[in-house]
Parts: C-alpha cells; sequence; structure tokens
C-alpha cells in the first residue's frame, strides 16, 4: 500500500500541464464520476449493509400516510436530529423521506468530528446539546450505543495570533463549563508521543472532545422517533412540493409529492444537504449553497497512536482525526473542486481523490506527526459536501414560502452541530421560535436580492472554504462578493479615503484612511484556478492590519473620527439602513401588535422601539416616525389612507426585519402594506455639538429645541432638496438624521460638507459610532440583544408600553418574566488597563464565572476599555440591581483576569443633556 510521502512525491511530479479551472461560467473540473467501491474507515456502515438493496428494492420502505403535520426531506444528520427533536416536542405525526437509504447522501463518509470550543457563544451551546444527545440521551432512551468516543481534542499553535485565538477560546468555555487548558510543547509532547512540537508555540486541549459514527448516530435517533410515533420512509424520492395561495395572497406549502403518491402537510423541512437546493427549486425558494467535493486519507495501523486525542493544526489546514488504530487526515484547500453537476442518483458514493489538490494536507500532516511519512494509505475518501456564502448553515423558514423550513448547508459540520440545530429547528417548527438565537443561522440573514445571484454565492462560498481554518479576527471582511449594493455617495467617499466594510451585500464607511484610497477589487480566488492574485491591494493590505488581537495600526486614527464627533462634529453616512413604510387602513393595528413602545403619537414623532417574538424576545430595535396622510407619492412621501409609519432598522439586518414584520402581518391578517424604500433614500447622520450651527446653513428649517425638539422629525429643503430631517442619535450627541432621495444625496452630502469644514466636520465610519455607542450605552442589535433577549434583561423596559393596557406581540411574556424576576441581566465593566476586548471574555464576580462578554470597545472619551455583558446568579436566583452592586468583578481575556468596575448608568452624559441639546 502506497506510504503518505510516496502520495506526496507522485503529486509532486505530475503533469502540471492540466488546463487551469476557470471560476467563471466554465466547468472548474472533468465532470466528477462517482464510484461506489472506495473503502471507508467504519468497519461497517450503512453501505455495506444496503449495497445494491436500494437497486433491487421497487417502491418505499412503507406506504404513504395521507396527510402529516411536518414532512423531512433527507435521512442525514439534519433530518434524523430533526426527527427526533420533533418527536420529543410531541409532533408524532412527523414524516421523514429519503429518496435512497438514511445517510446515503453525504452524512455516511462524514468524519465524524466534535469539538466543543468555537468562537461563536451560540455555537458552544449548540455543540453542547449534540454531545449530550449523541453521548448520553440516545443510549438513555434506546439502549443503543451510538458510537460516541470521548478521545478528547487538540489544537494546534504555530503562531502567537493562533495561540492567543485558542486562549479566548479557553476564558469562552469558562462561561459554560467546557474543561479545557492550554499546554506547552513539552506537555504536549507528553499527550501526544508521536507529534512534531519544535515549531508549536503551544496547544489548546479540550478533553472531552470525541467522534460520533454516522451510521450508529442517524439509526438510534431514528428508532428514538419512531418509538414516538414517527415515520422514516425508504427510497421515496421527493418530485415536487405542492404549493397553495391562501386568502390574503400569501403563498403556503400544501404537500409533498413523490414517485409513489403524495402526502398533504402545512409544513415541509428540507434537509437534502448538497440536493437542497433542487428540493428549493420545486417550491420556488432559493437556497445559497454550492456543492464541493471534500477528502480525506485512512492510514494503516500506527503504533502507539491509540487512545490520542483528535487534532486540528489550522496553520497547516489539517485534521488528524483517531480512527481506531489509524489516523484520517484532511483539511480545507484555497483550490477545493465544485461539483458543477450535482446528480440525483448519486448514493453511498465518492469521487476519485484528486492529489494535486490534496498535497498541501499531506506536507502538514508529516510535519505535525513524522510518523505518517513512512505510513501507509489504507483508503480514500472524497465525497460532496454542501457550503455556505458565510460557512454558516441555512435554517428558520424561507421568506418565499410559509411553511417551507431549511435544516442544509452545514459546511461538513452537520454532525457536530446537529443535535443543537435539530433541537432549535424543531421548535421553531413547533413553537413559532428556536429557544436561542439562531440568527447566524437564519435563512432570512442575506438579502433577498443576494440568495439567487451565482457569482455571489459562488465567490464567497469559496472564500469561506478556504478560510475555514484561518484565525477569527474580530474585524475581519471579506474580499470575495463585494461591490454587490452600493449607495450614490460611494465613489465620492472612496476618493475621501474610505476604507468600506460589507454588509447586506452593501458597502458602508468602515473607518477613513487620510493616506491613500483603497478601492475593493473583483475577487481573486487567492490565485487559485488559474486567476492572478492581486498586487499591491491596497484594502487587501489595510484589512491584513486588522489581522490582530491588539489595537490595529490605525486605532489612531479611529481615535480621531471618535474625538471629532466629541469636540465638534462627525457624519456619518448610514445610506444602507433599511428604510421601510407600513401604511393602510390597519397600519395603526399593526404598529400597536408589531412594536414593544407606544408609537400612536402625534404626526412628526419619532419613536424609538423594539419589536419581540412570542417569547419576549428581541427581534429588533429601530426608530418609527408617525407620517401625515398625503397624495403626492415620492420616497420620501408615498400616498396613504388611513395610517402611515416610516422605519428605519439597521442595514446588517434589514432583510431579518423585512421577513419578521411580514410574518406578524400575515399571521395577524393586518390590511396595511409594508414598502421597501432602502434602495431610493439615502441616509446621512451629522452629530455632534456643532451640528446644528452647521445645519442651520444647510437646512430651511428654525433647528432650535423649541422648533425641532429630539425624536421629531419634519420635511424640509436641504441646499433646495427635499429631505426628512429626523432629530435623532446613536452617538449620544446633538444631531439629525437626513434621510435623502438618491438622487440628491450627493448634492446633499457636499452642501453639509461645506458648511462644516469651518466648524470642523469631518468624515466618520461605523468604526467610530461602534465606540461612540458602547460608551453612551445604546445597544446594538445582535450584539447587546437579541432574539433569546429580552428588552427587561437588556435594560429596555421604557421601551414597553406595559404600563398601557395595549397588546403587543411578546407582551404576556414580558409580564410574566418581570412577575417573576430576572435571571440574567445586561451590565456595563470597564478596564482601566488600554487592554483590547473584543467580546467572548469571561466575566468573574467574586471569584465565580457569572456570564460572558457579548460587545466590546475602547472608549476614547472615557479612555476605557467597555464590554456589555448578561451575567447570572451561581445559585439560581434572580440576578437584582443589589447582586449586581454588590460584586467584585473582573474579565478574563486569553486567560488573564483585569479588575473591572460595574456601572449602572451610561459613561457618557447621563443625564442625556448632551442629545437635548443643553449646554
Amino acid at each position: 500500500m502506497a506510504s503518505l510521502s510516496r502520495a506526496l512525491r507522485v503529486a509532486a511530479t505530475c503533469p502540471q500541464g492540466r488546463p487551469a479551472r476557470n471560476l467563471g461560467l466554465q466547468p472548474l473540473a472533468r465532470e466528477a464520476r462517482p464510484s461506489t467501491e472506495k473503502s471507508v474507515p467504519y468497519q461497517r456502515t450503512l453501505k455495506e449493509e444496503t449495497r445494491g438493496s436500494s437497486v433491487l428494492r421497487q417502491g418505499p420502505s412503507q406506504p404513504l400516510p395521507s396527510t402529516a403535520d411536518v414532512v423531512v426531506i433527507g435521512g442525514g444528520s439534519l433530518g434524523c436530529q430533526t426527527l427526533y427533536h420533533l418527536a420529543k416536542l410531541g409532533a408524532g405525526r412527523a414524516v421523514l423521506l429519503e429518496r435512497e437509504r438514511l445517510t446515503s447522501g453525504t452524512t455516511w463518509h462524514t468524519a465524524g468530528l466534535l469539538w466543543q470550543l468555537r468562537p461563536s457563544d451560540v455555537e458552544v451551546e449548540l455543540l453542547a446539546h449534540t454531545r449530550r444527545v449523541v453521548s448520553r440521551d440516545l443510549e438513555e432512551e434506546t439502549g443503543m450505543h451510538t458510537g460516541w468516543i470521548q478521545n478528547g481534542g487538540l489544537f494546534i499553535a504555530s503562531n502567537r495570533q493562533r495561540l492567543d485565538e485558542y486562549k479566548r477560546l479557553m476564558s469562552l468555555g469558562k462561561a459554560y463549563g467546557v474543561e479545557s487548558h492550554v499546554l506547552s510543547p513539552a506537555e504536549t509532547k507528553d499527550l501526544y508521543p508521536l507529534m512534531n512540537v519544535d515549531d508549536l508555540y503551544g496547544t489548546l486541549y479540550v478533553p472531552q472532545d470525541g467522534t460520533m459514527d454516522p451510521a450508529g448516530t442517524c439509526t438510534t435517533l431514528t428508532r428514538a422517533a419512531v418509538a414516538r410515533g414517527a415515520q422514516v420512509i425508504e427510497n421515496c424520492p421527493v418530485t415536487g412540493i405542492r404549493v397553495r395561495t391562501d386568502d390574503f395572497g400569501v403563498r403556503r406549502v400544501a404537500a409533498v409529492e413523490t414517485e409513489h403518491g403524495s402526502i398533504q402537510t402545512p409544513c415541509v423541512v428540507n434537509c437534502a444537504g448538497v440536493w437542497a437546493s433542487a428540493v428549493g427549486q420545486m417550491a420556488g425558494v432559493k437556497v445559497p449553497l454550492v456543492a464541493m467535493h471534500h477528502a480525506y486519507v485512512v492510514t494503516e495501523r500506527i503504533e502507539g497512536i491509540q487512545n490520542m486525542p483528535n487534532v486540528r493544526d489550522h496553520d497547516a489546514s489539517v485534521y488528524l482525526r483517531l480512527q481506531g488504530d489509524a489516523l484520517s487526515v484532511g483539511g480545507y484547500e484555497a483550490n477545493p473542486i465544485f461539483w458543477e453537476k450535482v446528480s440525483d442518483k448519486f448514493a453511498f458514493g465518492l469521487f476519485d481523490l484528486d492529489w494535486d489538490v490534496f498535497t498541501q494536507h499531506i506536507e502538514g500532516a508529516i510535519n505535525r506527526v513524522p510518523v505518517l511519512e513512512k505510513t501507509g494509505i489504507k483508503s480514500t475518501v472524497c465525497g460532496p459536501e454542501s457550503f455556505t456564502p458565510d460557512h454558516k448553515p441555512l435554517m428558520g423558514e424561507a421568506p418565499e414560502l410559509r411553511g417551507f423550513f431549511l435544516g442544509c448547508g452545514f459546511n461538513s459540520a452537520g454532525m457536530m452541530l446537529g443535535g443543537g440545530c435539530g433541537h432549535e429547528l424543531a421548535n421553531w417548527i413547533v413553537h413559532g421560535r428556536p429557544e436561542k438565537d439562531m440568527y447566524s443561522y437564519d435563512i432570512r440573514r442575506f438579502h433577498h436580492s443576494l440568495t439567487d445571484h451565482p457569482r455571489w454565492i459562488r465567490e464567497r462560498s469559496h472564500e469561506s472554504y478556504a478560510k475555514n481554518y484561518s484565525v477569527v479576527f474580530p474585524h475581519d471582511e471579506p474580499l470575495a462578493g463585494r461591490n454587490m449594493r452600493k449607495d450614490s455617495l460611494h465613489e465620492e467617499l472612496l476618493g475621501r479615503g474610505c476604507v468600506f466594510q460589507e454588509r447586506q451585500g452593501w458597502e458602508r464607511p468602515g473607518w477613513f484612511n487620510p493616506q491613500e484610497t483603497a478601492p475593493v477589487l473583483d475577487y481573486d480566488y487567492y490565485g487559485a484556478y488559474g486567476n492572478q492574485a492581486h498586487r499591491n491591494y491596497a484594502y487587501s493590505r489595510l484589512l491584513g492590519d486588522e489581522y490582530t488581537f491588539d489595537f490595529p495600526p490605525h486605532h489612531h486614527v479611529i481615535r480621531e473620527e471618535c474625538l471629532a464627533c466629541r469636540r465638534t462634529a462627525a457624519l456619518f453616512n448610514m445610506s444602507y439602513f433599511g428604510k421601510f413604510y407600513l401604511l393602510g387602513v390597519d397600519a395603526r393595528k399593526a404598529a400597536d401588535w408589531l412594536f414593544s413602545a407606544d408609537v400612536n403619537r402625534p404626526p412628526g414623532s419619532t419613536v424609538y422601539t423594539c419589536m419581540l417574538n412570542h417569547r419576549g424576545g428581541t427581534e429588533s430595535d429601530l426608530t418609527v416616525s408617525r407620517l401625515t396622510p398625503g397624495t403626492q407619492d415620492s420616497p420620501l412621501t408615498p400616498a396613504f389612507e388611513g395610517d402611515g409609519y416610516y422605519l428605519a432598522v439597521g442595514g446588517a439586518v434589514a432583510q431579518h426585519n423585512w421577513s419578521h414584520i411580514t410574518t406578524v402581518l400575515q399571521d395577524q391578517k393586518f390590511r396595511c402594506q409594508l414598502m421597501d424604500s432602502s434602495e431610493d433614500l439615502g441616509m446621512l447622520s451629522i452629530q455632534g455639538p456643532a451640528s446644528r450651527a452647521i445645519l442651520q446653513d444647510v437646512l430651511d428649517a428654525d433647528l432650535s429645541n423649541e422648533a425641532f425638539p429630539f425624536s421629531t422629525h419634519q420635511l424640509v429643503r436641504a441646499a433646495g432638496h427635499l429631505v426628512r430631517a429626523i432629530r435623532l442619535s446613536f452617538v449620544g450627541e446633538l444631531g439629525w438624521e437626513l434621510h435623502v432621495p438618491r438622487a440628491s444625496c450627493l448634492p446633499v452630502y457636499r452642501a453639509v460638507m461645506a458648511a462644516g469644514a469651518k466648524h470642523g466636520l469631518v468624515n466618520a465610519g461605523y468604526r467610530a459610532i461602534d465606540s461612540l455607542s458602547i460608551e453612551k450605552g445604546y445597544r446594538h442589535w445582535h450584539a447587546d440583544l437579541r432574539p433569546d433577549d429580552s428588552p427587561l434583561e437588556a435594560g429596555l423596559a421604557f421601551t414597553c408600553k406595559l404600563k398601557s393596557s395595549v397588546p403587543f406581540l411578546g407582551r404576556e411574556a414580558l409580564e410574566k418574566q418581570r412577575a417573576a424576576g430576572l435571571y440574567r441581566r445586561l451590565v456595563c465593566l470597564t478596564v482601566e488597563e488600554a487592554v483590547p476586548m473584543f467580546g467572548l471574555e469571561a466575566i468573574w464576580r467574586n471569584g465565580q464565572v457569572v456570564g460572558h462578554v457579548r460587545r466590546a470597545d475602547f472608549g476614547f472619551t472615557v479612555n476605557k476599555t467597555i464590554a456589555y455583558g448578561y451575567i447570572r446568579d451561581p445559585s439560581g436566583g434572580p440576578v437584582s440591581l443589589d447582586f449586581v452592586k454588590s460584586g467584585e468583578y473582573a474579565l478574563e481575556r486569553m486567560g488573564v483576569t483585569y479588575p473591572a468596575q460595574v456601572h449602572l448608568k451610561s459613561l457618557f452624559d447621563p443625564d442625556n443633556k448632551r442629545v437635548k441639546g443643553i449646554s
């Protein structure tokens, strides 16, 4: 049998004359020809049990029911986990349809690794749930062993930044009770004697990591689900999704069609893996994922490898999974092979391994475990996996079709995330909401213009795959799929040194570099597939400066933007914000139900409010401006009868807001219209003590406190152009937002900058907003405030009309929470030392970990590091204000604790004098 070193030599001497793969419209590679004769790293698999049987078997494994409450499509890890959790929640009339046999798509050949620590608190919770299900729950319920093996996990750090990343994970793990240890090279050698540690800075050891057997896990899951009344039907391909349109014009799932009959159902769950896009097309649902080859090899027996932990050497882009007395070796490369034409006949199949692509993993493996150089290769495993534009799964209800849920696109992590995600998906279906914050996985996180954009999906999915093992830095930005949505000020700001960030396809200002311009260029695929990598790429170089857990080199530039806003004024281009109109006969009823605050104030008023779910969690925070009815139809003044409201929501979550509002309107059958004017209107925010003087020279309106109070809006003219001016602040200063028709943005912007020149007005970006807003204590949705956080826990009780008798979505949950007491509370903490923090740091109180930091930044005005996080009482009781005030606090950053001070009021201008224009 060939050794790894021989395979490496052969790959190095192979002819290199094959045509370079092109990532345009041409295929990336020859059409993949699946093979079903490869061996796999399991002594017994479903493949062995079923080979040939699917060809002989005609028809489904059991008769189809005529109706079902839920139909799950796909019998892989996610399908089986979702069915199991649906059954546990009492959805006994749930049916799983598998076109071939369970696990026949991608699950059967997965490595089955489970690492407990990731740079996301939500993912740590999801992984913990998977581990409980696989290592304990299933065996207790069924008496069957799932194949769980707890041999531990070892993360390799061959540079200082990587070790810092692992230390961050260790600190986060303490908040969740995940045992982990940072080991020196010598300690690592003691634990793993076969490892080369000469080039290591250290390692992170997690003793309770392990591996799962795909076949054993899925068999046990379905056995437990069937015992609770669910059905599993194999050999039953789905051929169509029947859709009905209700009396209000809403598309809803009606039935699932197969070659052997149909099942009437109001709910379908698409767990079809790499085939999920095809299933989505049956229903008119866009599923933004791509299929790629993903490979590993299995070695012959290695003496002394038994009982060693699994290894992730991220910098070598390789993992080493213990396989009895052998190793499985795989990783992520910069030039993965796309599966261009996904075959619907592919089952229990594999591709031929492309050694040219796989070579880099062999080099890394031999360097880390030198004995591999002389170890034979027992088998190669190269199968399809689905990958998404942000390397996160696709979950939740599709915005195009009610009752159609996604549970796909797991980026080769379906086994390890399956238990947690199956649990959340089942809750989503049965109770209308997941228990945890699943926004990062929710299909509604993508703007609708992107989910069917082939270039964007392909580029971003490639980059996400290629960077899967890269260090996760706090301020990273993609290079792929850029310049999809640009506002009318883009070129103007670029010429002024704007360094852009990307959110929802929008290019938004991050910070301003006075030294040079840094345009974002077309994606170069990091030089893969014959593309020429960009040289002297200014944007990429500036982005590289952000690859640090320290303050970046341009920290002082962001400081000057912040201090200019506090001293004089700054202009923020916030054109990428979502801008919606809620109009019509039932608009007031809808507003009462949707918004936690009382927004039914006189026309001209603007209210900061939240939108909640039925659990009392916060789906959004936004501003709502009451409008006067009119007949003149324009982007600024839509024509409507009845009531009207103008909604301004964060651009990064605009699609989520749109989908949430639309769903509520449909469920409540409100007769009103939701209009999206995000592309038609720009938004300029001028903030700072000099903002009134600057704008008084531009606007034809009296801007005094009496004539233009805080939290009001007016239609005015700016340099001759009609705009909607709203007196608001997101940074804690006197200021106005100008909502401007797209065609007027550039002249209005130039007029404001010209008027502000004598006052020291500067351009500023979102990095400055982050710092200024945390000083003021303003919440950021999906950082301080998420769908599993209530306004009461977040200190936003003032946004809830609980003193009135008006019902609103989430009110009952808030009332119960208020009566029972708050079992966690968002607190502000500061560290006197100028140490960079970014979130995920552990919060200590009186020597115990009581939570972790959600969001942190440096406050340049107060000259302190500021952090916000939710804390709990270790005794399990409510978190009172006395509990908060009485503790001694510290924040743990990368294993080092720093004394911290807790605050109950805003650090900056707690009396709001500056916002109110009181000098």
